[in-house]
């Protein structure tokens, strides 16, 4: 990977963005969250892609293919654990992030470690450069 500056705009390019064949799926309720997590995700080189529901998260999984699966715990319909264990279940993605501002989720969570699953979960209101670690964590 090579950087370029060019003087004469004043701009900075990567010729390869490190992130380019990182394909992550955002899940939230919140399309403010999601559209911004996607958009940060984006600009640090991943596709990001936003979806505003588990059912649609779901529905995109069955056309495109997605390396990382980050969602919200807490969202009307099916919760984003239920949808990683659906995901997990599939073997749709490499890696799941889950992540809630909401302590309830603990005896969500604690059910599903019981059915086998267990899946990194961050607190909410998440840093991007945390999420963007955590990502990379997931998938090194």
């Amino acid at each position: 990977m090579e950087d370029e500056d060019d003087e004469r705009t004043g701009t900075f390019a990567m010729r390869n963005p490190p992130n380019t064949e990182k394909r992550v799926l955002v899940v939230d309720d919140s399309e403010v969250i999601a559209d911004t997590l996607a958009m940060v995700l984006s600009a640090e080189g991943f596709h990001a892609v936003a979806s505003y529901s588990a059912a649609d998260a779901l529905k995109l999984l069955q056309s495109e293919s997605f390396d990382v699966l980050i969602s919200d715990v807490m969202m009307p319909g099916m919760t984003g654990i239920e949808l990683a264990m659906d995901v997990a279940r599939r073997r749709a993605v490499r890696a799941v992030l889950l992540m809630s501002g909401v302590a309830g989720t603990a005896d969500l969570l604690e059910n599903a470690r019981k059915l086998g699953y267990s899946f990194e979960i961050l607190a909410k209101p998440a840093f991007p450069t945390d999420v963007i670690k955590k990502i990379q964590q997931l998938l090194a």
